[in-house]
């Protein structure tokens, strides 16, 4: 079972920009899908994008698209959400989820971190 901790949130003014941090532990993620997610109080969970394994690819909701981007260093098992020209609609507690290659459920979940965007 794979161990994720996000950190790097906090309070942002609009325009601005944060990179969150999901640090993997007790298997290595080189063969995982890495997801990006948030979710706000009495909403639906919503995807952010995701980074493949071995061969990256990448792939974001559309209202992020030219505005975040997904990395992962495998070395460091870490994978990063660098977020920029946020918007107050960002607002949110996202969280990063692991999905083992060849499988369709994301089976491990950080417990977030939350973002706030000051208009």
């Amino acid at each position: 079972q794979v161990q994720l901790v996000e950190s790097g949130g906090g309070l942002v003014q609009a325009g601005g920009s944060l990179r969150l941090s999901c640090a993997a532990s007790g298997r290595t993620i080189t063969n995982y899908y890495m997801g990006w997610f948030r979710q706000n109080p009495g909403k639906e969970r919503e995807f952010v994008g995701g980074i493949t394994g071995y061969i990256i690819g990448k792939n974001y909701t559309n209202s992020v698209k030219g505005r975040f981007t997904i990395s992962r260093d495998n070395a460091k098992n870490t994978v990063y959400l660098q977020m920029n020209d946020l918007k107050p609609e960002d607002t949110a507690v996202y969280y990063c989820a692991a999905r083992l290659g060849g499988t369709t459920t994301f089976g491990s979940w950080g417990q977030g971190t939350q973002v706030t965007v000051s208009s």
